[in-house]
């Protein structure tokens, strides 16, 4: 948003600025060579000059702010095993928030927690579905359904994934041949989702 609004004042500052250049002579030729002088909207050559560098430099800042932009693409896992309804399916026209596998959570506005210290991913499938993965358990893959406002990308131990009324927690484990299985949830981890982390002792 604060790229796009620069891309639009400085490309319409600098078309503005370049509309009101005036080129006068300032008398005749010398050793055959012509001499113009520069008047931007009644301002000194200097001060033009600042104003039109000022302009495209904004347009400029705004078009490399927009390089840096990276989409966020949800992460697709094969899944060993394969339901008739899944979380995001619609039965009667009523979506499914859960699936078989998942253990359901009322949070009662508590909020959702990294349980170490990791990465979250966006869910290619499921009904507002997130991935949680952690160097500290390199073969497991948690899924949290139901998340509104999901923390995207680095984050650290206790630290706020998102909210939600009701989530659906999965545990899944790699398999040797880079697909997920579902496993039983662990009890830990879904605690140290939900809990807020102790403080820590000042040294």
């Amino acid at each position: 948003m604060t790229s796009t609004l620069a891309i639009a004042f400085g490309f319409n500052s600098a078309l503005l600025l370049i509309g009101q250049f005036d080129w006068r002579p300032l008398g005749p030729p010398a050793r055959g060579q012509f001499f113009q002088h520069l008047h931007l909207g009644g301002l000194p050559l200097g001060l033009g000059r600042l104003a039109l560098s000022l302009g495209l430099g904004m347009l400029l800042l705004g078009l490399s702010g927009c390089g840096r932009l990276t989409p966020t693409v949800p992460r697709q896992i094969v899944l060993k095993q394969a339901w008739e309804i899944e979380s995001g399916d619609r039965v009667a026209g009523q979506l499914v928030t859960g699936s078989l596998g998942d253990i359901s959570i009322r949070l009662q506005g508590a909020r959702l927690r990294a349980p170490f210290t990791g990465q979250v991913e966006l869910a290619a499938k499921g009904f507002n579905c997130i991935y949680f993965s952690s160097p500290e358990v390199p073969a497991y893959l948690f899924r949290y359904c139901g998340v509104s406002h999901p923390h995207v990308g680095p984050i650290e131990a206790g630290d706020v994934m998102g909210r939600g009324r009701y989530i659906h927690f999965a545990t899944l484990r790699r398999q040797p041949d880079g697909s997920w299985a579902m496993v039983e949830p662990s009890d830990r981890v879904l605690e140290r989702s939900l809990n807020r982390p102790p403080p820590r002792l000042p040294f």
